[in-house]
């Protein structure tokens, strides 16, 4: 076998060469990315093109024909589906259940705090007591033990879940609302990279607006495919643009993006005419 891919520290995916086919026909070909640490990009194309399968494929959910993707070590992944209805099948939980999952260390943190406090409170004040109370209260506090119900609360009000829905279970929620479920989870999980696929669909104008905001500041990457041309300019600082033969990066939101190719095919016009001028003076000559 082998020996891994070295990646170095500040890029946290690479793929080189991926090709990707559909039996006889090719989808895609010659496609090489690299995603650097804070970067938000947002991935463009024409339909049909295959961004949601290379998306699929950069996180380790598809095996492309041709090529390879490496991923820093220990990197964490999070990905919005286009619909997330299969996510939470058979699943029983409530809306706000699910989102008290993400934190489930903390919650057993918690649980033995209150313990720890019983125990201390019927007079058991030994050494080894305190100790693993201080040791935990200080995991507890650096974790967001104090922060993450109100960052539950942000969250769902954010994505337009009022408190009377907090409570229903998953499986009464329709389709939309559940892929915003997905949505919250992912951004209460704080992954290294969040890679969304049309994460606007299922929003109204608030909510895409709070989820602008929350974006602009995320600590992580972003590697997202958007329909929504105002969305991406508020939210990406590099766009990487798709064709069948492969991903050209731009840097700058959408509109830059916009700028730049509509410089790049003024140039390749120009270029054709001069060729075309140069070809008929030589056949007059």
């Amino acid at each position: 076998m082998p020996p891994p891919t070295i990646i170095p520290p500040m890029i946290i995916l690479q793929a080189n060469q991926l090709s990707h086919s559909f039996g006889a026909s090719d989808l895609f070909e010659d496609v090489s990315v690299l995603l650097h640490a804070k970067e938000r990009v947002g991935l463009v194309g024409p339909n049909g093109i295959g961004k949601t399968t290379l998306l699929l494929i950069l996180a380790g959910l598809l095996e492309p024909t041709a090529g390879s993707v490496s991923r820093q070590e220990n990197l964490t992944l999070g990905y919005l589906r286009q619909e997330a209805v299969l996510t939470f099948a058979g699943q029983d939980n409530t809306v706000n259940e699910e989102m008290l999952s993400v934190f489930a260390d903390l919650r057993g943190q918690e649980a033995r705090l209150r313990e720890l406090e019983a125990k201390m409170e019927a007079g058991e004040m030994g050494e080894a007591v305190l100790e693993e109370y201080g040791r935990i209260q200080t995991l507890y506090e650096h974790g967001g033990g104090y922060e993450y119900q109100n960052d539950i609360k942000r969250v769902l009000q954010g994505l337009g879940f009022e408190p009377d829905q907090w409570d229903m279970p998953l499986e009464h929620l329709s389709g939309g609302q559940k892929t915003r479920i997905l949505l919250g989870r992912l951004l209460l999980e704080k992954p290294d990279l969040l890679i969304l696929d049309e994460p606007t669909n299922h929003l109204d104008t608030s909510a895409i607006e709070w989820l602008e905001k929350t974006l602009r500041t995320w600590e992580g990457s972003l590697l997202i495919v958007s329909h929504d041309r105002y969305f991406l300019d508020r939210v990406v600082n590099q766009v990487w643009a798709m064709n069948q033969h492969g991903v050209k990066s731009y840097k700058g939101n959408y509109s830059t993006y916009v700028q730049q190719r509509d410089v790049e095919w003024q140039h390749e016009e120009t270029l054709f005419a001069n060729e075309m001028a140069r070809l008929e003076a030589e056949l007059e000559f």
